[in-house]
């Protein structure tokens, strides 16, 4: 067997009002009960250091027939490059004039340092921002001359995680330290702050929804985990008002132990014989494969499965002539998992 360390899988969650989202890949339909006529800021360039926000405040003219009693606005980074764009998320927008049908809608949208850049209204929606909501609806598109909303951002809040032990062994529990620190110093802010911990789904969730514990002065807090906890998220969130102001989410590193052994050891060419094998863990529905020994060195893939959520998996090997044929279980890399070797078999073609 081989097993090889993983440095921890991070994907950091931006820093308060903001959040990792990209526009739907599907383009959903847009809200028939919603029209925006007008949207203005009462400021349009904003500058907020380190754990501050600075309040921006939005105001909407919009026709709405739906049943939500407030609104709210998605902002999109205007260029973000490759990979996910940051979003920015307003309060709820409230009814201040008028009628729903023909009203003025108003409320703020609390910008982080972290949301540095030039961002752009990607549009309006009906209720509240909820990252768990399963509203698929487009939001109601803003007039095109509705300005860019510039952030200028500094001093910005950095979470770091060290698991112990890594990597995590199956069955095993673990512990994780963060840490906060000043980005541009490399140093803590110097007080207690207020982080909620969370796991699984609640890093997915609304950031008032998860439980909150105080880091030292150092900016240090350490928690403790199952070992039922390495397989599905671990995050610090730093509690903000429609998100969080900024934080980290992990998959604590593992460790890939895989064993694979035929079901015979000899038998005629082109005889299918099954090779059973299992993963520690286990990291169910990532892919191992069957691979051959070519010549001294040269290893090729023969054949794939997956593994099941038993640990377990099952590869057909089949000789193609007589003699002893090297082969070996392959595990690439698959969410916390590294790549992993089983010990070389041989299966004696006849």
């Amino acid at each position: 067997m081989m097993t090889r360390s993983l440095v921890a899988t991070l994907a950091v969650v931006p820093l308060l009002g903001t959040a990792v989202a990209g526009v739907p890949a599907a383009q959903a339909a847009p809200n028939a009960d919603l029209t925006v006529t007008e949207m203005t800021m009462d400021k349009t360039l904003v500058a907020v250091a380190g754990l501050n926000t600075a309040s921006v405040t939005l105001t909407v003219k919009a026709k709405y027939t739906g049943s939500a009693t407030t609104l709210y606005a998605i902002f999109e980074l205007s260029d973000t490059g490759p990979g996910p764009s940051q979003s920015l998320y307003s309060t709820p927008l409230k009814l201040i004039a008028g009628t729903p049908d023909n009203g003025t809608w108003q409320g703020p949208v609390n910008v982080t340092s972290s949301a540095n850049g030039a961002y752009y209204t990607y549009g309006i929606k009906a209720g509240r921002f909820d990252p768990a909501s399963n509203d698929n609806t487009e939001p109601a598109p803003v007039p095109e001359s509705t300005p860019l909303l510039r952030v200028s951002g500094r001093n910005i809040p950095r979470v770091t995680a060290k698991v112990t032990p890594n990597p995590v062994p199956a069955g095993k529990p673990y512990s994780v330290r963060w840490s906060v620190i000043n980005s541009a110093t490399g140093k803590a802010y110097g007080t207690r702050l207020k982080v909620a911990l969370g796991n699984g789904a609640a890093c997915a969730g609304r950031v008032d929804q998860v439980p909150t514990v105080l880091t030292d002065t150092a900016g240090y807090v350490t928690r403790s985990y199952p070992s039922t906890a390495a397989d599905s998220a671990n995050c610090l969130l730093i509690p903000g008002t429609e998100a969080p102001l900024g934080g980290l989410t992990m998959l604590a590193p593992r460790a890939t132990i895989i064993s694979a052994t035929p079901a015979r050891a000899s038998a005629p060419v082109g005889t299918i014989v099954p090779v059973n094998g299992t993963v520690a863990g286990p990291p169910v529905g990532c892919e191992v494969l069957l691979q051959r020994l070519y010549g001294a060195s040269q290893w090729r893939t023969v054949g794939t499965s997956t593994v099941r959520s038993s640990g377990r998996f099952t590869l057909n090997a089949q000789p193609a002539y007589k003699g002893s044929i090297a082969y070996r279980a392959w595990f690439w890399n698959c969410r916390n998992y590294p790549v992993g070797s089983s010990k070389t078999f041989h299966i004696q073609g006849t």
